[in-house]
């Protein structure tokens, strides 16, 4: 019998060759090597996910990541001084900035003073050197994607990120800003894990914003990896505005128990590929998620929305709505499902995405799926694609107002209903900013 041989292509090859290099100076002692070990043993296992893998049918990774960038290195000066003025968008918030330079904690340039009662943030990486055993458990434990290629390769190569506690109870009034942002004018690659524990009772709003320079084809992958207690309350809002040649994959994984909240919104301006893929698991009674988005795409971008959202006890409710609008030659993907358990009853799950196309060559793409193994549930999706209405164009134009500008109006408005679910006032407006800069330039 003929001995098959797997060929692996050059980004693979790379990929590998930095972890060999990489393995020794990576942040943790013998349990968290054995960990990533095992990690890029998953990875090597499966390779780059591509089109023949049902969860990445649409964004085949293998064909569109070429090559490996090397790793990162320790920001510099020049690099800080860069990362300063980063997420200054979203400052009309007032959050507390935590700045993670390509790829590292910089404690010097986040906002570390005088932290609310019962909140702690710190490094990933320090706590990962120190053996601090709740966060070396926490990164060991199995999760919904522990399968997943590119989570399994996040693991392997995890090399900082934020860790952030909310104690029982504690109720942080002041939003904390997660600031990522790559910087050097050559391309590099990027592995962040970060962690986040909201206690029983307690309540914070965690923003995120991604940037980087147009131009430089930099990799990165992000894991967000989020607990809620039961009674706990947690606003998310993730932006990415990465640079036009960004390969951009991120994973949320995120658990609630009974009676939580949680209000998520995934924002995506930018990058030349990005996926965003959730997992959440409602693990108590009486729990509401909200998971939310938009995106906005022209050119040959190339944005994927997948999600898995997983009902595991009754009596709880689930509302998804992702709007995208594209222009060029671009490309978005959503792909949804709601798993509703056998002894999930009395579960109300609903899930939308709709996509608008400014151009005749772009491509929406939507698979939403219900698994249900209960019978006493309300659930459904749906999903719609389409052009500008031309009645109600016709109807704006005809009021005095240009062609550019009506259009300007409908696209405000398609993506408005996603954006008006954010908390935040200032982030609403500052969300909006950004889409009318988009129009702008557009126009």
């Amino acid at each position: 019998m003929a001995e098959l041989k797997v060929i692996k292509t050059a980004a693979e090859q790379g990929l590998a060759e930095a972890f060999a290099g990489a393995r020794a100076t990576l942040p943790g002692a013998a349990a968290v090597k054995s960990l990533r070990d095992s990690a890029f043993h998953t990875f090597e296992a499966k390779g780059l996910p591509h089109r023949r893998v049902e969860e990445w049918k649409y964004t085949d990774l293998r064909a569109l990541m070429r090559d490996a960038k090397p790793l990162a290195p320790p920001p510099d000066a020049a690099a800080r001084k860069q990362a300063g003025s980063a997420g200054s968008f979203l400052a009309g918030a007032k959050p507390r900035r935590i700045v993670i330079v390509d790829g590292a904690f910089a404690a010097d340039l986040s906002d570390l003073a005088a932290l609310e009662p019962g909140l702690s943030i710190g490094s990933l990486a320090e706590a990962l050197s120190k053996g601090e055993a709740s966060v070396v458990e926490r990164v060991g434990r199995t999760l919904p994607l522990a399968d997943d290629p590119a989570f399994a390769l996040n693991t392997a190569m995890m090399g900082d990120g934020a860790v952030v506690r909310v104690a029982d109870g504690a109720q942080i009034a002041r939003p904390i800003h997660l600031v990522f942002v790559t910087t050097p004018v050559r391309p590099v690659s990027v592995f962040t894990r970060s962690l986040l524990s909201v206690g029983k009772g307690a309540s914070a709003a965690i923003f995120e914003s991604h940037e980087s320079a147009d131009g430089v084809d930099h990799q990165a992958n992000h894991a967000f990896d989020v607990s809620i207690g039961d009674e706990g309350r947690l606003d998310h809002v993730k932006v990415a505005r990465e640079g036009d040649r960004m390969l951009h994959i991120a994973t949320l994984v995120t658990e609630l128990g009974s009676n939580a909240r949680l209000n998520d919104f995934t924002f995506t301006a930018g990058g030349a590929v990005t996926r965003n893929q959730i997992a959440m698991r409602l693990n108590g009674a009486e729990t509401h998620a909200g998971i939310r988005g938009a995106t906005l795409l022209k050119d040959h971008q190339h944005t994927d929305n997948t999600l898995v959202v997983d009902h595991a006890v009754g009596h709880c409710e689930s509302r998804e709505l992702f709007k995208a609008v594209l222009d060029g030659e671009s490309r978005s993907v959503f792909q949804g499902k709601i798993i509703v358990q056998p002894h999930a009853q009395k579960t109300d799950a609903k899930m939308a995405t709709h996509a608008l196309l400014l151009s005749d060559d772009a491509e929406a793409d939507a698979k939403p799926e219900l698994e249900i193994f209960a019978d006493d549930v309300v659930c459904g999706h749906g999903a719609t694609a389409g052009a500008l209405d031309d009645d109600l164009l016709f109807y704006l134009k005809a009021r005095g107002i240009p062609q550019k500008e009506a259009e300007a109006l409908m696209v405000e408005a398609f993506i408005g209903e996603a954006v008006e679910a954010v908390e935040s006032e200032a982030v609403r407006e500052a969300l909006m900013d950004v889409a009318r800069a988009w129009l702008k330039a557009r126009a």
